[in-house]
């Protein structure tokens, strides 16, 4: 244990800090918040004042994507008093914040940009200050299985476990709100009405009210609410309270009822029952666990921490009955009684806690799976103390699986540490608000001078593992991040270069042992995870671009299959879709006209308006056909953009099937085709392009053994370039996110409002020369070299697309209205001005 302590499990990827420098106000009474979405967001709050203007900023919230640290939004949050809580909601778009007055306000992305907020909703419990907010449980809950990490089936790695929603409505359709709990013993609740009113509730947790300093929240699988309470003294009873809402007659009911209580192992003990006089934190392990509680006691130099279990035990029957001839059936009465776990020793003053939100199921058999396959994320607990340092405590036993010394790394230079030392009195810099990550495997942490740390924490807690273990361990979580739709920036952390090629094998082959509808509903995800991973080395810079495209190809696909519709309503079960699917695959002829003649060309008769508005996204498929296969004679390595769709049986006979759709559309609607460059009048493109990529899907069907492109064909694609001219397809723009430039050991230092110009440590994926035209790569369009539209670009990929619709057309309207929300890869979107576009 002494030798683990000593190894720093916990490394620093970079550090966040504000331009003017300014002055913290050590004021022990402010608490910092920090909370982190599933979409890696993260908001925390400040307790400063500016040197220069002496502003107070402490009623700011400050958003930022981990991606992009340095592009802060600050919202000046209109609370009077300082925040004292802020909430994500479970879809990590909303975020709760509350203040000492009692001022509870809901924030949501305006035009659903991560650097656009706006407050739509907002409740009150005038002059009672928020000590515990929570929104309420929607009933969703999964059950991580390390035991089954092996097994081929999604289904049973993570398992749904049956959990009711707080309140729900007709049907079963959980009903959304948040719960806050105030300093005078007052819970309040707050339901969102489908017609977008807000129902409000307050009563008393108990019959006689009294001060309540510390405060959580936690749900249970019946759909109830358990709200644990303290005065803030040790030698006061830990409080715990079950509450129930409901909608009674259009109103909002609150129900509450006592369940049992405890005190504080350190005050039973003889020894310490005044060394720790003030409680100072207060937490359920997990929000779905309401019967496992983590205590803090500190005085002014030490804390000490208890884990508290809620057990069944049975009652002690009296001497009198104990001979008595027992009943059939009868059973011995039982109680619920608090029981503590485990206790640490002495510790330095603790100044924050951070608790796992990994959902890892801690049955018998999973926790010695975890312990023998060293896998630690979801068990442990991160406590920062006051010196600077944070160390992590295993959830159940607390002792110490690793520590992070923040004192030598975490001063700006040489000269101002010195000037620190000189000062009387002056505060350490240690952690004021500590946050895990969604998968355990990052923390978030504020400091007391404003700072943003953003630490890695190893898998195997520093324990040193073979190859094939580690990347079975982050497989399991990319896994996991893809069924759950969380955003996996935080595994990517532990991705060396190295790894990249065989995580996107193996995570291939699981996700082809699925049963084919959960194939379907993942089917993109995997593609975008993929590009992801690859975007991490120079090796496969270039399969990043191809995942991008094949995300473009099946949307476009999509699209204009959705266009189709059956000539008559009393249809076969098969859509027009499907039917184009079949034929193509099933005839192999070359000649495009001779696979038209098969189709039902009254399915394709659309209006021309439609057409001619999707005209670009048609001019895409053609020239990424073109550009394919002009390329196809230079893919001797996998170093160049396209080399992956060369043997990728699915996505060319897609293309094949979008060929003879426009194909079709074109004679009825000329204006639609997409525009060559031929050196001759008399050369149909289409036929050429559609017969040369039927050869080389020939080469790649599923249904048949992969063969090797033939001489032949690679002549025919040398001549293209003669024959027609052969576009620069505009790749993935460059990737200005942090992922890249943390590949290496050494943390990086950035700024709040000051974009990063380090030199990636990853791969750049086709970055376009410097006076270039700029791409729209959702339309498909070009915006000039100096754009003056405003543009906002994907946090995860950095795709960039204009931020107002050009277009006025129903069809162009519907094909944006896809990206609105999210783009192509499941990212979130960012606002940036003309001048960085």
């Amino acid at each position: 244990r002494s030798s683990r302590t000593r190894t720093q499990i916990m490394e620093l990827a970079y550090v966040c800090e504000w331009e003017k420098r300014p002055k913290s106000v050590h004021c022990p009474s402010v608490p910092l918040v920090c909370s982190w979405s599933c979409r890696n967001l993260v908001a925390f709050t400040t307790d400063l004042k500016n040197d220069s203007d002496d502003t107070d900023v402490s009623h700011m919230i400050h958003i930022i994507d981990t991606e992009h640290p340095w592009d802060v939004y600050s919202i000046n949050s209109g609370h009077s008093e300082v925040i004292s809580c802020l909430e994500w909601d479970q879809s990590g778009s909303r975020l709760l914040s509350a203040d000492g007055d009692g001022q509870i306000k809901c924030w949501w992305m305006s035009d659903h940009l991560v650097n656009s907020w706006e407050s739509v909703l907002s409740s009150s419990v005038d002059g009672d200050p928020i000590v515990a907010l929570s929104w309420l449980h929607n009933g969703v809950k999964l059950a991580l299985h390390v035991e089954m990490s092996g097994s081929t089936n999604f289904g049973e790695k993570f398992s749904r476990v049956k959990f009711s929603p707080s309140l729900t409505l007709f049907g079963g359709k959980p009903m959304e709100g948040w719960l806050a709990v105030t300093v005078s013993g007052l819970v309040t609740v707050s339901l969102l009405k489908p017609g977008g009113a807000l129902l409000t509730a307050s009563e008393s947790l108990c019959r006689l009210r009294g001060r309540v300093a510390l405060a959580d929240i936690a749900f249970t699988g019946g759909g109830n609410i358990v709200v644990a309470a303290t005065d803030g003294s040790s030698s006061s009873p830990v409080q715990f309270y079950k509450v129930v809402v409901s909608v009674v007659s259009e109103k909002c009911r609150i129900d509450t009822e006592l369940l049992p209580s405890l005190f504080l192992r350190c005050t039973t003990d003889p020894l310490r029952r005044e060394k720790y006089p003030a409680v100072t934190h207060l937490k359920f392990l997990t929000r779905e666990n309401s019967e496992q509680v983590l205590l803090c006691a500190s005085n002014q130099s030490g804390s000490i921490v208890e884990c508290w279990s809620l057990r069944k035990e049975g009652l002690p029957v009296n001497n009198i009955f104990q001979h008595r001839s027992p009943v059939v059936g009868e059973k011995q009465p039982t109680i619920l009684k608090w029981r503590i776990l485990t206790t640490t020793s002495d510790l330095e003053r603790v100044s924050a806690v951070a608790l796992p939100k990994l959902p890892i199921s801690i049955s018998n058999t999973d926790l010695k799976v975890a312990s023998d396959t060293k896998f630690c994320p979801g068990l442990g607990l991160a406590l920062a103390f006051h010196d600077g340092s944070i160390q992590i405590l295993h959830r159940l036993s607390l002792h110490t699986m690793g520590v992070f010394y923040g004192s030598s790394s975490n001063q700006r230079a040489g000269e101002e540490l010195a000037i620190k030392r000189q000062r009387p009195g002056g505060a350490t810099l240690h952690f004021k608000a500590l946050q895990f990550s969604w998968t355990s495997l990052a923390l978030a942490g504020v400091d007391n001078h404003g700072k943003l740390h953003m630490l890695r924490v190893s898998p195997s807690m520093g324990q040193v593992l073979e190859m094939n273990t580690t990347l079975r361990h982050l497989l399991f979580l990319l896994e996991y991040c893809m069924v759950t739709g969380y955003d996996w920036w935080d595994v990517l952390l532990h991705v060396q270069p190295s790894m990249v090629h065989n995580l996107v094998e193996k995570l291939h082959e699981e996700y082809m042992r699925q049963n084919q509808a959960l194939q379907q509903v993942l089917a993109t995800r995997i593609v975008a995870v993929k590009a992801s991973l690859c975007k991490l080395s120079t090796a496969t810079a270039a399969r990043a671009c191809d995942f991008h495209a094949k995300l473009l190809l099946i949307a476009i696909s999509s699209t204009l299959k959705s266009l189709l519709r059956p000539h008559v309503l009393n249809t076969p079960d098969k859509s027009p879709g499907d039917r184009l699917a079949e034929i193509c695959s099933k005839n192999s002829d070359t000649d495009i006209d001779k696979v038209m003649i098969n189709l039902k060309t009254e399915e394709f008769v659309l209006d021309g308006p439609p057409l001619q508005s999707l005209q670009q996204l048609i001019q895409w498929v053609g020239d990424f056909v073109l550009y394919l296969l002009a390329n196809l004679p230079n893919q001797g390595s996998m170093v160049r953009p396209g080399f992956g769709f060369m043997r990728d049986g699915a996505s060319l006979g897609m293309l094949r099937e979008m060929l003879v759709m426009i194909r079709i559309w074109g004679l009825l609607k000329p204006g639609c085709l997409p525009t060559f460059t031929a050196t001759s009048d008399n050369q149909d493109s289409m036929q050429l392009l559609f017969r040369l990529l039927t050869k080389l899907w020939l080469c790649s069907r599923e249904d048949g053994p992969p063969q090797d492109p033939d001489e032949s064909l690679i002549d025919e694609c040398c001549l293209l370039p003669s024959q027609l001219l052969v576009p620069s397809m505009d790749w993935l723009p460059v990737n200005d996110g942090i992922i890249v430039r943390l590949q290496g050991k050494q943390p990086i230092r950035l700024q709040f409002g000051k974009a990063s110009s380090l030199p990636t440590g990853g791969a750049v994926a086709a970055a376009a020369p410097p006076g270039s035209q700029k791409m729209d790569n959702l339309r498909c369009v070009h915006m000039g070299v100096c754009p003056t539209e405003e543009s906002k670009a994907c946090t995860r990929c950095g795709c960039v697309t204009m931020l107002r619709s050009p277009n006025k057309t129903n069809a162009m309207k519907q094909w944006e209205q896809r990206w609105i929300k999210n783009c192509l890869c499941g990212g979130l979107w960012r606002r940036i001005p003309p001048t960085l576009t």
